[in-house]
This record gives structure tokens, sequence and C-alpha cells, in this order.
């Protein structure tokens, strides 16, 4: 069995986060992955590959605020709205 590397895992990761199903969310993600995905913990980006299993509408729907956000997800969305404002 074979392990993947942390830079192999980052770019899975990214390639997930700029095909979405919506395309909101394709420009919300890549931007954020760009800007941040490097930087998150191991454990963080346990929780980030779990989010992009999420639907599209409902994490559109967190990061604009539209929706309650999962308690599990809530600092992570908040990372995640913090970099589309600055964009």
């Amino acid at each position: 069995m074979t392990t993947e590397t942390h830079e192999h895992r980052l770019k899975r990761l990214h390639m997930r986060s700029i095909r979405r199903g919506i395309k909101e969310m394709d420009i919300i993600l890549s931007g954020f992955s760009d800007a941040a995905l490097a930087d998150l913990s191991a454990e963080e980006l346990d929780l980030y590959e779990a989010l992009l299993d999420e639907n599209d509408h409902d994490l559109y729907g967190w990061v604009s605020g539209q929706l309650a956000t999962p308690g599990q997800y809530l600092d992570l969305i908040t990372k995640i709205s913090t970099v589309h404002k600055a964009a």
C-alpha cells in the first residue's frame, strides 16, 4: 500500500477545489486553495477533504451565510469566507 505524500495530497485537494459542481464554488474554493490550503494542518486537511464531499449548494449557503454551518465545519468555513472576502 502506497502512502500519499503531503505535496500530492495538496495537489489532489486543489484539483477537487477547482472542479466543483457549480461555478460559484469553483471560484470560492479555488481562491482558498491557492491562498491557504498549504497552511492547513493535517487535521484541517482531513476536515477540508470531508468538506469537499458535501453538496455544493450547501457549501455555498454556508460560505454566504444563507445557511447555518454545521459545527464541525464552522472554523474552516470561516477561514474560507475570510479568504474569499479578501480577494
